[in-house]
C-alpha cells in the first residue's frame, strides 16, 4: 500500500465500485417495496419538501434537551398540516410524511390509537358530535389504558366508569394508585381527549373493561378539566422516545355524558341495563390495528439499519491485506457478512408481510362493521405472534448492525443508537412479549384439540395450517439433500414441522411444562406462518416484478436467506424430536444447512449495495455519517465532529472551575513529594 494512500478517498471510490457491480434493477425493487411507482413517486417528492424545510432539520437534534426535542416534536406536526394546506395534500399524503419523520411524533397517537377506535366503535351520536373534529385534529387524543399497576392483564385494571341512571352520566375514578393511567403517549402535554379502558360497574356490579372517550383539557386554554390530575411520567431508557409527552393521569369522580361510552357493539340502556357485544374482544380492535402496522413499521426500521450498517462496512477497511494491496473491506469478512445479510432479508420479508396485515385487518375491520366476528379471533392470535416475532427480531437487528460497525458504531451520529432506543419500547407495548406468547400458546391448542377430533384438514386457517401435519399420512422428513436445502420449500416443510411438533408436546405435557415451553412453541408457531407467507411471496416474484429475471433470481435468494437462518435458529427443536435421524457417528448433519447459507451470502454480496438502494432513503432521513450515501464517511465524522458544541471554545469554562484546581493540586503534591527526596 502507498504511504499517500487516502482511506477517506477509498471509501467513495469503494462505494461507486459497489454500485458498479450490483446487477439489480434498483427502480423496479423499490417500487415493489413502496406498492407501486405512483407511491414511491409520491413520496420522494414529499420527503424532499421535508428535507428542505427548517423546520424538520436534525443537525441540532443530538444536543437538545427532553423539553426541547418535544417543543421541536410539536413544531413539525403543526408544520406538516400548514404543508397540508399549502400542498394540497391528500390524508394518504399527510401520513406518508407523518411516517417518514424517523422520530414519534404525538400526533402518532391520535392517528394511530384514538381515532381508529373513535371512528369504528363510537356510537353514530358520538361520530356526529365529534368525528368531524377528530378527523381534522380540532380535538387531539390519546389511547389510555396502561396503568400504574396493570398494563397487559387488561381484566384487571383498576380504573371504573360507574353509570349514574338519575343523571345518564358514567363517572370514571381512579379509585387507588396503582389506577393511575400511566405510560400514555402525548397525554403529558400534548391531547384535549382520550380513549379512557375503564371498567364499567353497572348497579355494583363490575362488567369488565370498555371506552369511554373523556375530555381531558378545556379546548379554550388547555388547561386540565376539573377531577383530572394530568403530568408527564420522565425520561425513558436511553433517551428514547424523547419527543413524545408521554403523561399520566387520575381522574376523581369526573362526569362525562352516556354518549360519550364507546358503544356500538357493547351498550348500557338509560336505566342502567347493560347489552352485550356479539363478541367479548370487540374493543380490542385498536390494539391489533396497532399491532398490524407494527410489522412493516418494525421491517423499515431494520431496513434503516441494514443499510447504515451494510454501506458502512462496503468501505470501511481493517485487518488483512487484500488482493488489491489494500486492507480488506469488512463486508467481505464472514463473521460480518453472516451477521448483516439475515438483517437485510428481514427487511424486505417484513415489509412486504407488513402489506399482507393490512389486508388481513382490513377484511376483519369490513366484518365487524357488519358485527361478523368471524375474523377476530384468527387476527388476535396472528397480531398477537407477529408483533412477539417482529419486534424482537427488530431491535435484535439494530443492535447487531450497530456492532457490526465496531467503535464508531456507538457514535450518535451512526444513527443506529437513537433507532435501537425508538424501537425498544415496542417489545413492552402491551406488555412484556413473554406474556403475549400466551395468546399464541390459547389459538394454538384450541386448533390442535379441534382438529383431533374433527381429522378435518380442509378447515385450517392461515394460521395453523402446519396442523394437518398431525392427521393422515405424513411422514416425518429425512436429512435434506444439499440441492434440496436450496428449495425454498423444504425450510418451510420443516419449520412447519417444528410448530407442529412443539404444539403436539405443549399439549401432551400441559400440566407439567418446562420453563420455556411456551416461548418455544409460541415462536415456532409464528414462524411457520411467516414461513408459509414467505413461499407465497416466492411464487409471486414473476407477476409483482415482471419480465426483470435478474431480480427475480436475487429476491428468491434474499428470501430463502430468511427461511434459512430462520431455520438454523430453531434447528436444535428439529434434532430434539429426531427428524434427521441422526445416527451416532455422522457428525453434524446440519453443517450442509450452514454451507447453503454460507453460499448465499457469497451470491448475495454483490447486490448487497443496490438491495440497501431499493430502500430509497435518503440522507436526511438516515441522518447517518456511516451511512451516506456516497460512502464518504470519515468525511462525514469530521464534518459533524465540528458541530459539537463543546468544541465553540478552545477553553472550557469548568477549566477555571474544576480542572485547573485538580492540575494545581496535583503539581503541588509532586513537588511536595520531590522536596521530601
Amino acid at each position: 500500500m502507498s504511504a499517500t494512500h487516502d482511506a477517506s478517498t477509498q471509501n467513495g471510490i469503494d462505494m461507486a465500485n459497489a454500485r458498479r457491480t450490483t446487477s439489480v434493477d434498483i427502480s423496479s425493487i423499490c417500487h415493489l417495496l413502496h406498492n407501486g411507482r405512483t407511491q414511491w413517486e409520491t413520496r420522494e417528492r414529499i420527503v424532499a419538501i421535508l428535507s428542505s424545510d427548517p423546520v424538520f432539520d436534525k443537525s441540532q437534534r443530538h444536543y437538545q434537551s427532553r423539553a426541547e426535542r418535544y417543543t421541536r416534536a410539536v413544531a413539525m406536526m403543526n408544520r406538516i398540516y400548514e404543508l397540508q394546506v399549502i400542498h394540497n395534500w391528500s390524508q394518504h399524503e399527510v401520513g406518508v410524511a407523518l411516517f417518514n419523520i424517523d422520530e414519534s411524533l404525538p400526533i402518532s397517537l391520535h392517528n394511530i390509537a384514538f381515532q381508529p377506535p373513535v371512528m369504528s366503535q363510537g356510537s353514530p351520536e358520538l361520530i356526529l358530535e365529534y368525528g368531524p373534529l377528530v378527523a381534522n385534529r380540532g380535538i387531539m387524543g390519546c389511547y389510555m389504558q396502561t396503568e400504574l399497576g396493570h398494563g397487559s392483564n387488561v381484566s384487571c385494571l383498576e380504573t371504573t366508569a360507574t353509570y349514574i341512571p338519575e343523571t345518564k352520566e358514567f363517572e370514571i375514578h381512579s379509585p387507588t394508585l396503582s389506577s393511575t393511567k400511566w405510560w400514555i403517549g402525548s397525554l403529558a402535554k400534548t391531547s384535549t381527549h382520550g380513549v379512557v379502558q375503564a371498567k364499567l360497574i353497572l348497579g355494583g356490579v363490575d362488567h369488565g373493561p370498555h371506552l369511554f372517550f373523556v375530555q381531558l383539557r378545556s379546548l379554550e386554554n388547555h388547561k386540565n378539566m376539573p377531577g383530572i390530575v394530568i403530568g408527564g411520567i420522565g425520561p425513558k431508557a436511553l433517551g428514547g422516545f424523547a419527543a413524545n409527552d408521554h403523561g399520566f393521569a387520575r381522574f376523581d369522580h369526573v362526569r362525562i355524558p352516556k354518549i360519550q361510552m364507546l358503544s356500538k357493539f357493547a351498550q348500557v340502556t338509560d336505566d342502567g341495563k347493560y347489552v352485550q357485544p356479539p363478541h367479548a374482544k370487540l374493543s380490542y380492535g385498536g390494539m391489533l390495528y396497532i399491532r398490524s402496522t407494527m410489522v412493516g413499521s418494525n421491517g423499515w426500521a431494520m431496513a434503516k439499519a441494514a443499510t447504515v450498517a451494510i454501506r458502512y462496512a462496503t468501505v470501511r477497511r481493517q485487518g488483512e491485506k487484500g488482493p488489491d494491496g489494500l486492507e480488506r473491506q469488512i463486508i467481505t469478512y464472514p463473521s460480518v457478512h453472516i451477521r448483516l445479510l439475515p438483517i437485510l432479508s428481514h427487511a424486505y420479508v417484513y415489509i412486504q408481510l407488513g402489506k399482507v396485515l393490512t389486508r388481513l385487518f382490513d377484511a376483519m375491520s369490513s366484518r365487524l362493521q357488519q358485527k361478523d366476528t368471524s375474523l377476530l379471533p384468527e387476527m388476535h392470535a396472528i397480531t398477537s405472534g407477529l408483533k412477539i416475532t417482529v419486534t424482537t427480531t427488530c431491535i435484535q437487528d439494530i443492535e447487531t448492525a450497530r456492532r457490526s460497525m465496531g467503535g464508531h458504531g456507538f457514535s450518535a451520529f451512526s444513527g443506529l443508537g437513537s433507532l435501537y432506543a425508538d424501537q425498544l419500547p415496542t417489545v413492552t407495548f402491551e406488555g412484556d412479549n413473554f406474556v403475549l406468547n400466551k395468546q399464541v400458546i390459547r389459538a394454538a391448542q384450541k386448533s390442535y384439540t379441534n382438529i383431533l377430533k374433527s381429522k378435518d384438514v380442509f378447515n385450517l386457517s392461515s394460521s395453523n395450517a402446519y396442523l394437518r401435519l398431525l392427521v393422515g399420512e405424513h411422514s416425518m422428513p429425512s436429512l435434506p439433500s444439499d440441492s434440496e436445502w436450496q428449495n425454498p420449500a423444504t425450510a418451510v416443510l420443516l419449520l412447519e414441522w417444528r410448530a407442529a411438533l412443539l404444539v403436539r408436546e405443549l399439549a401432551q405435557h400441559v400440566d407439567d411444562l418446562d420453563a420455556s415451553a411456551t416461548q418455544r412453541t409460541a415462536g415456532a408457531v409464528t414462524e411457520a406462518f411467516i414461513a408459509a407467507r414467505v413461499m407465497e411471496m416466492i411464487k409471486e416474484l414473476p407477476v409483482v416484478i415482471g419480465d426483470k429475471q435478474r431480480n427475480v433470481k436475487i429476491l428468491e435468494k434474499l428470501y430463502l436467506m430468511y427461511l434459512l437462518t430462520t431455520l438454523e435458529t430453531g434447528v436444535v427443536d428439529l434434532l430434539s424430536f429426531g427428524v434427521f435421524g441422526v445416527a451416532k457417528g455422522k457428525g453434524d448433519v446440519t453443517r450442509s444447512l450452514r454451507l447453503t447459507i454460507k453460499n448465499l451470502c457469497l451470491e448475495l454480496l454483490p447486490e448487497a449495495i443496490g438491495l440497501t438502494d431499493a430502500f430509497g432513503y435518503t440522507d436526511w432521513e438516515l441522518d447517518s455519517a456511516l451511512g451516506i450515501y456516497d460512502g464518504k464517511v470519515y468525511e462525514q465524522l469530521w464534518r459533524r465532529a465540528h458541530s459539537e458544541p463543546i468544541n465553540d471554545a478552545e477553553m472550557s469554562a469548568v477549566y477555571e472551575e474544576s480542572i485547573k484546581p485538580i492540575l494545581r493540586r496535583g503539581q503541588q503534591q509532586a513537588a511536595d513529594m520531590r522536596a521530601k527526596l
